[in-house]
């Protein structure tokens, strides 16, 4: 210290620099947008997704696939950062073919959706960053959807939509399937032809406003007798 003082010729203490404080952040998720709606009737059950992958204003492939069958009367529809959707699928499959090969047969609709609740609870600390729409058939072949907050609560209702466009198309919902607060309407029975109409025109409606969902949707129909898939074009810009 003396050596010091002498060399700077000061009768104070050197000047020394002092490193300001430096911000880390750390952010591991991504939201790579897209939208899934589900629709459940008396005997078949339908769920489509957009096929656009994005971050922010850049597109990553228009024709991403978002619905992720587990077995022959289920199918998941997964929106939000894509490589948790990849990740949680991968460990849904494998546990479906666990249970296939032990129990000599495919896991029912309400039992995967409450492997998939305790699976996305068991990550509540550090959770999975995609919004799930489980729908499919249940032991009696009527159709039934679970919808899922990050963290694994589970909700079941026979119609919902979810991800970037959630808050735009569940509205249209519920005043074209749920007939909400309208009076003098007997609500009729859901067809499938009503049900793809329907599904048609809210994408339509979303991909006006909602720039991470578009360029086309993937439709897929669940009945007794399989899946019956189809596309239907949605604007690209």
């Amino acid at each position: 210290m003396m050596n010091l003082l002498i060399e700077n010729g000061k009768g104070n203490l050197p000047d020394y620099e002092v490193q300001g404080v430096r911000k880390v952040n750390f952010n591991p998720y991504s939201d790579n947008g897209g939208s899934v709606v589900a629709l459940a009737g008396d005997d078949f059950c339908v769920i489509a997704a957009d096929t656009r992958l994005s971050t922010g204003f850049t597109i990553h492939t228009r024709n991403q696939d978002k619905l992720f069958p587990l077995s022959d009367t289920t199918i998941l529809g997964c929106s939000g950062c894509w490589c948790d959707t990849t990740t949680l699928t991968r460990l849904l499959s494998a546990r479906m073919q666990m249970y296939k090969h032990e129990h000599q047969k495919e896991m029912s609709t309400p039992a995967a959706a409450q492997m998939l609740s305790i699976m996305l609870y068991h990550k509540r600390f550090f959770p999975y960053y995609v919004s799930n729409i489980l729908a499919g058939l249940d032991e009696n072949g009527k159709g039934c959807i679970y919808s899922y907050d990050p963290i694994g609560h589970c909700e079941k209702t026979t119609y919902r939509a979810g991800g970037s466009a959630g808050a735009l198309l569940q509205p249209l919902l519920d005043n074209q399937i749920g007939y909400k607060n309208q009076e003098g309407v007997t609500p009729a029975p859901l067809t499938q032809e009503k049900a793809i109409a329907i599904l048609k025109d809210v994408f339509t409606s979303a991909a006006e406003r909602d720039i991470y969902t578009g360029d086309g949707i993937t439709i897929k129909i669940i009945t007794k007798d399989g899946i019956e898939i189809s596309n239907f074009a949605l604007r690209k810009d």
